[in-house]
């Protein structure tokens, strides 16, 4: 059982639109919005893969480049999450992600300011003559099975983290997580070992 209909829609939903084609999931999904999918642009087969009874509630957003694809295991609860790929993003079984955590696979700008201020003429939604976006860099992100991330923490790009981990609130995740500990502060240094 699920709360999405066979039309793809969330029973109940105030957002007009289905839950997109490349979206797939198992039994027992339960999303509040289909809105969680407005910012999603990926044209990859599946974009988004939710495994059994996942919950992802209102404030989470998937914003997925054109290339950009994410997985989410058996059991894992998501509230308020943004979750970034341009790549990859993996999300293991039995997560809890709590409010406003970022996950992304990339910086989505260049660093450079010669080629930010090419980035920003080519997102213009009303310049004429528009350059091509640089290239930019992505690493997948990987987290493991039964890790909880606290509000407002940050994962950047090409991080792992190993199972059981739990990432503090506030923090950012610059560097990958062995399994089994507790990480606090900016940048996230390890406080612990479970």
């Amino acid at each position: 059982m699920s709360n999405v209909n066979a039309e793809r829609r969330v029973e109940g939903d105030w957002w007009g639109k289905p839950i997109p084609p490349n979206v797939v999931w198992k039994e027992g999904l339960y999303i509040e919005t289909a809105q969680i999918f407005r910012m999603m642009r990926s044209k990859v087969e599946p974009a988004v893969e939710f495994g059994l009874h996942v919950s992802c509630y209102a404030g989470c957003s998937f914003a997925l480049g054109e290339k950009g694809s994410c997985s989410i295991g058996d059991y894992t609860l998501l509230n308020g999450a943004l979750v970034m790929a341009d790549e990859r993003i993996e999300i293991g079984s039995y997560c809890l992600i709590s409010w406003n955590v970022g996950i992304a696979d990339s910086d989505f700008h260049p660093i450079a300011p010669a080629q930010r201020r090419i980035d920003a003429l080519a997102l213009a939604p009303y310049f004429k003559d528009k350059p091509p976006r640089p290239k930019l860099e992505t690493r997948p992100v990987r987290i493991a099975d039964n890790v909880w991330i606290g509000m407002n923490a940050i994962i950047l790009k090409g991080v792992s983290i190993g199972e059981n981990s739990v990432v503090a609130a506030g923090s950012v995740v610059t560097k990958s997580i062995p399994p089994n500990t507790v990480v606090a502060g900016n940048p996230a240094v390890t406080v612990k070992q479970l």
